[in-house]
């Protein structure tokens, strides 16, 4: 019986996510597979910040081997569109080799690119990126906002005006002469994927997950989370690094503000979540990592079938 190649699993911080990861590939060790992790998180590709992005400790990976996890600098700018070509290849390195690829993150964006061919935007032009940062500290986001009224009225529109990161990127692509209108369907709710996948959604009570997220900046905070952050601003973080939930909440020592924007976090990523097209939602509520694999397991076997509400 064919199985899907591919199996991703999605879902907000603090669900769980590598530990039902790793229960899992142990279920598909004992069936003869080689699983092997790819990371779909936009800041877990930072060396340095493993405790605050909530990268795989030393003992998952000693469990379950993981690719595209902590190798960029935290001084370098990232992109989706890099992740995307060394995510596509790290896929199909691994089904070359008769492995099984468990793709686990919780950006959205990142787990449709690893995915999917998607129309992704040129990176910045060197240097463009830290200069309209900079010149977004010096005027403020809503003045930015208004000069990119006056060269794309079309494009500001769309935009807030207190949306800074979406207003840079939108003064960097008008620069590169790639500022133009997105097409009315996005690519990024297409079922088609490059490999046959089992995508999983990954669902927990809503207060409990709160509770877990709070438990994990409380960690994050009295452990080396604020280390890191200092280490990575004394070595020039980039604008990318900087966006680490709790970079800048624990560079001025604000727990509250990190379990607050971490709680934020949460919510868009289940927005993205019902979004998700062809997505098995598990409700992980009541069960331990080694139930949710086992469940995880029969779905890719087929051994059960989705249960009302998964699609």
């Amino acid at each position: 019986m064919a199985y899907e190649a591919v199996i991703a699993l999605f879902g907000p911080t603090a669900v769980g996510k590598t530990a039902v990861a790793v229960e899992l590939a142990r279920l598909l060790r004992a069936r003869g597979e080689r699983p092997v992790a790819i990371s779909a998180d936009a800041l877990q590709v930072y060396r340095g910040l493993e405790t605050l992005t909530g990268a795989a400790d030393a003992l998952a990976q000693s469990e379950l081997e993981h690719r595209l996890l902590a190798f960029v600098p935290v001084s370098e700018s990232f992109s989706v569109g890099r992740y995307a070509r060394l995510a596509h290849a790290e896929l199909d390195r691994l089904l070359a080799e008769g492995a099984r690829p468990l793709l686990v993150g919780g950006t959205g964006l990142y787990l449709r690119a690893a995915l999917a061919e998607l129309d992704l935007l040129p990176p910045p032009s060197p240097g463009a990126r830290e200069r309209w940062q900079a010149e977004l500290a010096r005027v403020g986001a809503p003045a930015l906002h208004e000069r990119l009224r006056a060269l794309a009225p079309w494009a500001a529109a769309a935009i807030a005006p207190s949306d800074s990161q979406r207003i840079v990127r939108a003064l960097e692509l008008h620069e590169a002469g790639q500022l133009r209108p997105r097409a009315p369907r996005s690519q990024l709710w297409s079922t088609q994927t490059r490999h046959p996948t089992l995508l999983v959604a990954l669902e927990l009570d809503r207060a409990q997950l709160y509770e877990r997220i709070e438990r994990r900046a409380e960690r994050i905070a009295a452990g080396g989370g604020p280390r890191e952050v200092a280490r990575a601003l004394a070595a020039g973080a980039s604008p990318t690094a900087r966006r680490a939930l709790g970079f800048e909440e624990l560079a001025r020592g604000d727990l509250e503000a990190l379990k607050r924007r971490t709680r934020q976090y949460a919510r868009r990523q289940l927005t993205w979540m019902r979004k998700l097209p062809g997505a098995h939602r598990l409700e992980l509520t009541g069960l331990t990592p080694q139930q949710a694999a086992a469940e995880i397991l029969a779905l890719w076997t087929g051994a059960r079938p989705a249960r009302p509400g998964q699609r």
